[in-house]
């Protein structure tokens, strides 16, 4: 059943939401690796493999019962996907700048409580400081993890909802009976014609379009 995606006659939103867990659609964002007592580095989230560009379309093969897609392709290629895709990386960009600024007062504080110039008074006082602001880096960043689980979450279910009539209705179009993820399906080669990908994403497309707002009657 591994790598399955989709079956006639099976839940299309079941066997998708097995797909898209297993190809890790939205990666997991860096924000959670972050040390609490260092300043999170300015970087991406982590790469995943990039999915085959698209090719030519071939015919699809009169009376074949299989094919295949890749769903990693439609995330980075469809609008759908690209939207969510910002949406993640804009909340965790703004987290980790949050961070960074906590980040900074640490440092500002490990340096205030070096100084040789400090009594044992104010050191004492100024490692209190120090203590505080390690358990509200941690704590920040848990809760920016949350934020972030949750917004992947969201979006993932968003992500299949909207995918899923669109899988079933090429299926049904081209007498599809068994659908591949072609990332986990472990196929060793395949003819590019039973690659419903470029189809997909060009329906999905097309469904996601807002028909313009109808136009408003003129006023007397």
């Amino acid at each position: 059943m591994k790598g399955m995606l989709l079956m006639r006659g099976s839940t299309p939103a079941t066997a998708l939401a097995f797909a898209l867990v297993a190809a890790f659609v939205f990666a997991r964002p860096a924000a959670a690796q972050t040390p609490a007592a260092q300043a999170p580095p300015a970087q991406k989230p982590p790469a995943q493999a990039a999915a085959p560009a698209a090719t030519p379309a071939a015919p699809f093969p009169e009376g074949a019962k299989v094919a295949y897609i890749y769903i990693q392709r439609v995330l980075e290629q469809s609008v759908e996907g690209k939207a969510a895709t910002a949406k993640i990386g804009a909340l965790q960009q703004r987290k980790l700048s949050e961070l960074g600024e906590r980040n900074k007062a640490l440092e500002a504080a490990q340096q205030k409580v070096n100084s040789p110039s400090l009594s044992d008074t104010a050191r004492a006082q100024a490692q209190k400081e120090i203590d505080k602001l390690q358990v509200e880096i941690q704590r920040a960043q848990q809760d920016a993890q949350s934020e972030l689980d949750e917004l992947r979450a969201q979006l993932n279910a968003e992500f299949e909802r909207k995918l899923g009539p669109i899988i079933q209705q090429v299926v049904t179009e081209k007498d599809v009976q068994v659908l591949f993820s072609r990332e986990n399906a472990g196929v060793v080669w395949s003819d590019q014609a039973l690659d419903l990908t470029s189809e997909v994403i060009k329906r999905f497309d097309a469904a996601m379009v807002k028909p313009p707002a109808p136009p408003k009657p003129p006023q007397d």
